[in-house]
C-alpha cells in the first residue's frame, strides 16, 4: 500500500504568489491531499486569488482569527499605528471578496479531523482546538498545553497562528505548526527586528505501514512579483507592506 501524504499549510494572508509556490512544490511530489489551518485572505494584496485557489482544492479548512475578521471586522480599539494599518488592510481585503467568496470563508470550521493510515488521526485548528486566538509555541510549558489540549486524543495536532514553524511531542501526540505561507515572520539580518523573508513555509505529513513522518519545509518565491501586485492592487499602505519584506 502506498504511503499517505498530506500537505499542511496555514496563514496565506492574501499572498497568492507564495501560495502558488507552495502548491507547485507539493504537486511536484504528487501530493494532492491538503489541509489548511486558516488565515486565508486578510492582510495581503491578493485576497480573491488566494480564496479562489483554495476553493479549487476542495480540502478541509479551519477558521482563523483573521478569517473571522473578514466576516466581522473588529472594533478600531487600538492606538498603535501598525495595528491600525493592518486593520485597514484587512478591511480592504474583506471588501474585495464577493458574497459567494465570503460565504466560502464562513464555511470554515473551528477544527477539522482527518483520518490517517493505521487508524490514527490529525486534528487541525488555528490557535488551539478551543480558540483561534490561543498561542502554542515550542517553549509553551507542558502544563499549559495540558490546559489548552486537555481531553484531546489524536495522533497529530496541527495548528497555525504563530507564523513560527514547530514540531514537538505532547504526550503521545506530535504537534506541528507549518509556519506561514504568506507572512513568514522571522529575524532577517542585519537588523534586530522581525521581517518577512523571501520564502513560504509549509509541512508534509507521510504515514503508512506503522511509519509517521512530518517534515517542515520552505520554498522561495518571487517577492518582487508580490510587491508589484501589492502596489497595483489598490491595497492601503502598500508601501508600508512592501517595506516589511526582505527581497533577498
Amino acid at each position: 500500500m502506498a504511503d499517505q501524504r498530506i500537505g499542511i499549510f496555514s496563514d496565506m494572508h492574501g499572498n497568492a504568489v507564495a501560495f502558488d509556490a507552495v502548491l507547485a512544490a507539493l504537486r511536484a511530489e504528487g501530493i494532492e491531499r491538503f489541509v489548511c489551518l486558516g488565515d486565508v485572505a486578510a492582510t495581503g494584496p491578493q485576497p480573491r486569488e488566494v480564496v479562489q485557489r483554495l476553493r479549487d482544492l476542495h480540502c478541509p479548512v479551519v477558521m482563523g482569527n483573521t478569517d473571522d475578521h473578514v466576516l466581522t471586522p473588529p472594533a478600531p480599539d487600538s492606538d498603535d499605528e501598525n495595528t491600525i494599518r493592518i486593520r485597514e488592510i484587512d478591511q480592504w481585503s474583506a471588501a474585495q471578496l464577493s458574497a459567494d467568496e465570503r460565504a466560502f470563508v464562513a464555511s470554515f470550521a473551528p477544527t477539522v479531523t482527518l483520518p490517517l493510515a493505521d487508524g490514527g488521526s490529525l486534528l487541525g485548528y488555528h490557535g488551539s482546538p478551543h480558540s483561534y486566538n490561543d498561542i502554542l509555541l515550542p517553549t509553551t510549558p507542558t502544563e499549559e498545553l495540558d490546559a489548552l489540549l486537555g481531553g484531546v486524543t489524536t495522533t497529530v495536532l496541527a495548528g497555525g497562528h504563530t507564523h513560527q514553524q514547530m514540531l514537538r511531542r505532547h504526550h503521545q501526540a506530535l504537534m506541528v505548526n507549518p509556519g506561514s505561507v504568506g507572512l513568514p515572520m522571522d529575524r532577517v539580518p542585519p537588523g534586530p527586528g522581525t521581517r518577512n523573508p523571501a520564502w513560504a513555509e509549509f509541512a508534509v505529513l507521510t504515514c503508512g505501514e506503522g511509519d509517521l513522518r512530518i517534515e517542515l519545509r520552505r520554498v522561495r518565491f518571487d517577492v518582487v512579483a508580490l510587491l508589484a501586485a501589492a502596489r497595483a492592487s489598490g491595497m492601503p499602505h502598500a508601501e508600508w507592506y512592501a517595506s516589511d519584506w526582505d527581497i533577498g
